[in-house]
């Protein structure tokens, strides 16, 4: 598929005799926003973690944009433009919220001794540059007003725009989002899908995990459902509202 952001062919992961991801085979549409549900233990979290770097496939492959990026770190996806958010927000709690963002791309000069020691006026000059990327990302994220509060204090909605954030300041292509609606009050969850359809519009493809049925048949196209770690359906999202499979195991029975 050319206009395949990502590719995934015969990914599997075995925990032992529990195989939770069963040989899954899927493209993903460059520019869209894809929905991935299914319920609880179908395999969704594992195959993210898979294709964002942080699990190892027990076989197959994940392409990214046409590059083999099977089995590489987060760290170095995020430098490829993949990057993904959490169910749960993992900020560092004690740091200010702006200070999150900075801390964001990996590799920097100053992560490094011989930086810290020789390339000072280097150092100095990516830190200014990443301040200010920073800014505007918070600007566009609406958390400006928040910038020097512990990350650890605002609210669980904040938290979710500030992952969005995080994930901003590696320029990616490709973003992954575990539940972005889960626990967020209506306004700020308005605000979170006003920039994810804002992004998307700029050409950033997401994958979206996601339990709010609402949600997903309203904003994401196509619909992917897994069931114990298999590909059960794809198509559009009206497909799946008349899918009788989708109709009895997720979306309850019509009206």
């Amino acid at each position: 598929m050319t206009d395949a952001a990502l590719s995934l062919a015969g990914l599997t992961r075995d925990f032992g005799p529990f195989r939770a991801v069963d040989g899954v085979t899927l493209d993903i549409r460059k520019g869209s926003i894809t929905g991935l549900i299914g319920p609880n233990g179908a395999g969704k979290t594992t195959l993210f973690n898979m294709v964002a770097g942080s699990l190892k496939p027990s076989s197959g492959s994940v392409t990214l944009n046409g590059q083999d990026i099977t089995g590489k770190p987060s760290e170095a996806l995020f430098a490829l433009g993949l990057a993904r958010t959490f169910q749960i927000p993992r900020p560092f709690r004690r740091m200010s919220v702006l200070d999150n963002l900075m801390l964001a791309p990996p590799a920097q000069v100053g992560e490094t001794v011989s930086g810290a020691l020789f390339r000072r006026g280097r150092v100095a000059e990516q830190e200014r540059m990443l301040r200010a990327k920073a800014e505007e990302i918070l600007d566009f994220v609406t958390l400006s007003h928040l910038a020097d509060h512990p990350a650890g204090k605002i609210s669980g909605g904040q938290m979710k725009l500030l992952e969005l954030g995080r994930a901003l300041m590696g320029d990616p292509s490709v973003i992954l989002l575990d539940e972005p609606a889960a626990g967020v009050n209506p306004s700020l969850t308005n605000i979170l899908i006003d920039r994810i359809e804002q992004l998307n519009r700029r050409g950033v493809t997401f994958v979206v995990i996601e339990h709010d049925m609402d949600f997903v048949m309203r904003h994401c196209d196509p619909v992917i459902a897994l069931a114990e770690g298999k590909v059960m359906f794809q198509g559009t999202a009206e497909e799946a509202r008349v899918n009788p499979e989708l109709l009895d195991a997720y979306l309850g029975a019509p009206a």
